[in-house]
């Protein structure tokens, strides 16, 4: 990563601490900036289609070799084959192609901050984007004077809901945004407390599957455990 610049100042002070003192990294850093730039290109070329998804496939097969210690030989070398590379070399090889790998992706716009190149399980879904992206979503969507907006999604399958919010305005000082979820027989049950912030997308607190409404009242800081104000929003789910 540092050989492709791809660390952010915090890295990139503390790798530049130890590679004042460690001579092995140095020349590993310098063998991959080399092999970096023979991948340079003197003009921006169109990759053709198709390129990103048979890296993306390709790369799910690439890992990095283990290290090899002194003295053994590598288990897919030939017991009377040549003398072993130097260390360095050894390591520069079985990182080169992650690094070709990654400045392929770098140069489609694949982010690689949290990408597992090895792993082949599909990316686990948070319970928020569970319920936004649930086949039986069903959206409430409210506008205020004020120009801002609020809306509510529910997943009957999945059991809970989730609150957009656009441009909504801070509540009053000392004062919070308190959100609720009423059942069929009317009663609110708290599903949580409103950050301070215009633009967020929130899950709610407790069981949704079976609410008929969900509501946002005012409230004293802390919160409530019943409202004691009349809702400023609330979302009609049996009208969804």
């Amino acid at each position: 990563a540092y050989a492709v610049d791809a660390l952010d100042d915090l890295e990139r002070a503390r790798f530049e601490r130890h590679l004042a003192e460690c001579e092995d990294c140095r020349a590993e850093v310098q063998s991959l900036r080399e092999a970096a730039a023979l991948l340079a290109e003197d003009s921006a070329t169109t990759p053709p289609p198709g390129l990103r998804d048979r890296v993306l496939v390709g790369i799910e097969t690439v890992r990095p070799l283990p290290p090899v210690v002194p003295g053994t030989t590598p288990a897919d070398a030939p017991a009377d084959g040549p003398a072993a590379d130097a260390p360095s070399t050894r390591r520069t090889r079985a990182w080169l192609p992650l690094l070709v790998a990654a400045s392929v992706l770098a140069v489609l716009g694949v982010g690689l901050a949290a990408w597992q190149p090895w792993s082949t399980e599909a990316p686990t879904l948070t319970a928020t984007e569970r319920v936004l992206q649930a086949d039986d979503a069903e959206e409430v969507t409210l506008s205020f004077d004020d120009g801002s907006s609020a809306t509510l999604t529910r997943s009957v399958s999945e059991g809970r809901a989730v609150i957009t919010t656009r441009d909504m305005a801070a509540p009053p000082s000392g004062r919070v945004y308190e959100l609720w979820l009423q059942d069929p027989e009317g009663q609110f049950a708290p599903a949580g407390l409103m950050p301070v912030a215009a633009d967020q997308t929130l899950l709610l607190e407790g069981d949704a599957s079976q609410a008929v409404a969900a509501g946002i009242t005012i409230e004293p800081a802390g919160g409530s455990p019943q409202p004691t104000t009349d809702p400023i929003a609330l979302f009609d789910l049996q009208q969804a």
